[in-house]
């Protein structure tokens, strides 16, 4: 018998045997592994002298960059994912190593010129943006917006009282991604599970799964997920007062079988979601550009709505339900 307990049942251990494959072409192997990070950039001829704007023949303000300029900035931060200040910082680093005398657009004007051009926005895993695209699991929830406008300012100066105005900012985002793909904005009293059928409109291609909170505990929201995507697993935990339906005992739906697994494992057995953190981050970034245009402005605030209760400051937690 050894002398050390952990290897007393040694003898009748599972051994994994050892991984037979050998790389016999060790040369090639180490370079294509380092072609993996390998990075080309080069600017032709044509994008140089097309990098300043042309002249402007009307009444206002002359550009300094050209469509080409600042969609060349966009799909680097496109590509690799990065604020605007990034993008300026990585899109000037290239071109001074590459030693070209460009002008390199500053973030406000990407900011800015972003809503002018159609940039490319590359989905992980995906084909496309039609029907042959892998599908995604998207995820639905909404949050309040404030409006700012003189109502803020007379409160502030005068110390008047003001009826606060406030937005609802329905969004769908992609869950493996962190993808924005749909967004309706309505007044606040509007009914959250009503923009389901706008926000699946608006996504392009099939859609695995649809993750929402108790709010979306409706049947209309099962049946317009089951109208456009059948396959689609909707996982939305029902409330503490939902019923099986008069079939949940022959044809069980979806939500059925949600009752029915909670009834046997209890609320919190059935898991936690820990997609909201997601969502939120999604709708924090994306707000100001998801708005309309207007003289009034709105921003995210602290109405702690389903999805989007900030996990930084909230320990709440929701028990999420298998995907069947």
């Amino acid at each position: 018998m050894s002398a050390l307990p952990f290897k007393l049942n040694q003898d009748r251990r599972h051994h994994i045997s050892r991984q037979r494959h050998k790389v016999t072409n060790w040369p090639v192997y180490d370079a294509s592994l380092r072609q993996r990070g390998s990075l080309t950039v080069w600017f032709t001829d044509e994008a140089i002298a097309a990098w300043v704007a042309e002249p402007r023949t009307t009444r206002g303000g002359q550009p300094w960059y050209s469509p080409l300029a600042i969609l060349t900035a966009l799909t680097i931060r496109a590509v690799f994912r990065l604020a605007y200040r990034q993008a300026e910082g990585l899109l000037g680093s290239v071109i001074g190593l590459l030693g070209l005398s460009l002008r390199v657009p500053d973030h406000t004007t990407l900011s800015r010129r972003a809503a002018t051009l159609d940039v490319p926005q590359p989905r992980t895993g995906s084909t496309g943006a039609g029907a042959d695209s892998e599908p995604l699991h998207l995820l639905v929830d909404s949050t309040g917006l404030k409006l700012c406008g003189k109502g803020e300012w007379l409160l502030e100066k005068h110390g008047t009282r003001t009826r606060r105005s406030w937005r609802t900012l329905h969004l769908g985002v992609d869950a493996d991604t962190g993808q924005i793909v749909a967004s309706t904005l309505t007044p606040k009293d509007v009914d959250d599970a009503s923009q389901v059928d706008s926000l699946l409109d608006q996504v392009a291609g099939p859609v695995a799964s649809f993750t929402a909170d108790g709010a979306y505990d409706q049947n209309r929201v099962y049946d317009s997920v089951a109208q456009r995507h059948p396959e689609a697993a909707v996982v939305v935990p029902p409330r503490a007062t939902a019923v099986p339906s008069d079939m949940a005992e022959t044809a069980p739906t979806q939500r059925d079988r949600h009752l029915q697994h909670i009834a046997k494992h209890g609320r919190m057995a059935a898991g936690a979601a820990d997609r909201p953190a997601l969502v939120y981050t999604a709708a924090g970034m994306a707000v100001p550009d998801t708005l309309p245009a207007g003289p009034e402005s709105a921003g995210p605030q602290s109405w702690d709505r389903g999805l989007f209760r900030n996990p930084a400051t909230s320990t709440h937690r929701r028990p999420g339900l298998p995907l069947a």
